[in-house]
């Protein structure tokens, strides 16, 4: 997919991605670097991280890897500080780091909430707390990557929703607190999206072909999409944008749980 905007808009800015492993966040990952930003990759399996920023550097961008869970407070914060150190600070700092799976809240362990909690919703503040005084230096900017979930009633997925919707939340808080530091803060929440790990969790077989049917644009969307609204939301085109929570579902919250409610039984 060719990306809407000027050739390197991003010169001169750096990024770091939580979950930058594999699907959506790499995919973020080369896009922002292909538009000229040099970028950190995290997660917590070093061997993926290191693949991506190998093919990033193979397309001409800047990249590193760098292991660290994003429950780990302390991990994060020289994660970050390395960073900035080897880019002269920060400027992008996306929350791409996620956890899911499918439960019925009658039988979900209180350890398997928590642990999509810790992830999604501890792990964003985590990673936006340590990054805050490097991107209040930059002016930067702050972009988390919720779900519809956080809104949308969806059996089997009380954890994740909890979870989102916390993001969502936190999402305006850190908006209002921060902007008289110059950092906007925004959100995206994906639908479903073709080759993700999510999706294939999520909506396995003929609930993956129901819900197809049923998107309002007629199919699912692309990893590229998502990482197009991301760049959207990092350049200068957003600069008036914050506290924000931008839909690219292709219409797929206007239809509710849908097929999901097939998965009750």
């Amino acid at each position: 997919m060719k990306s809407v905007f000027v050739d390197g808009i991003l010169e001169g800015k750096s990024a770091l991605i939580t979950g930058g492993g594999s699907g959506i966040g790499a995919g973020i990952a080369a896009r922002l670097a292909a538009q000229g930003a040099k970028v950190t990759l995290v997660g917590r399996t070093l061997e993926k991280l290191e693949r991506v920023a190998g093919e990033i550097k193979a397309a001409g961008g800047t990249a590193r890897a760098a292991s660290a869970d994003v429950r780990d407070y302390a991990a994060l914060e020289a994660v970050i500080a390395g960073h900035a150190e080897a880019f002269g600070g920060l400027d992008i700092l996306v929350n791409s780091a996620a956890g899911n799976f499918l439960a019925p809240a009658s039988t979900l362990s209180a350890n398997g909430f928590r642990a999509v909690i810790d992830i999604d919703l501890c792990g964003t503040f985590n990673a936006s707390r340590a990054a805050f005084a490097h991107l209040a230096k930059a002016g930067g900017c702050v972009v988390s990557v919720t779900a519809t979930q956080a809104t949308i009633p969806t059996p089997l997925q009380c954890h994740a929703g909890a979870a989102k919707a916390g993001i969502e939340k936190l999402t305006r808080d850190l908006a209002l607190e921060w902007g008289g530091s110059k950092i906007r803060v925004n959100a995206i929440a994906p639908g479903p999206i073709e080759g993700t790990e999510g999706m294939s969790r999520l909506a396995p077989g003929d609930v993956a072909d129901g819900l197809k049917r049923r998107v309002p644009l007629g199919r699912y969307g692309t990893i590229d999409e998502i990482a197009e609204a991301v760049l959207y939301l990092v350049s200068p085109a957003a600069a008036y944008v914050t506290g924000a929570t931008l839909l690219v579902d292709g219409g797929t919250s206007l239809i509710g749980a849908g097929p999901f409610l097939e998965l009750m039984g």
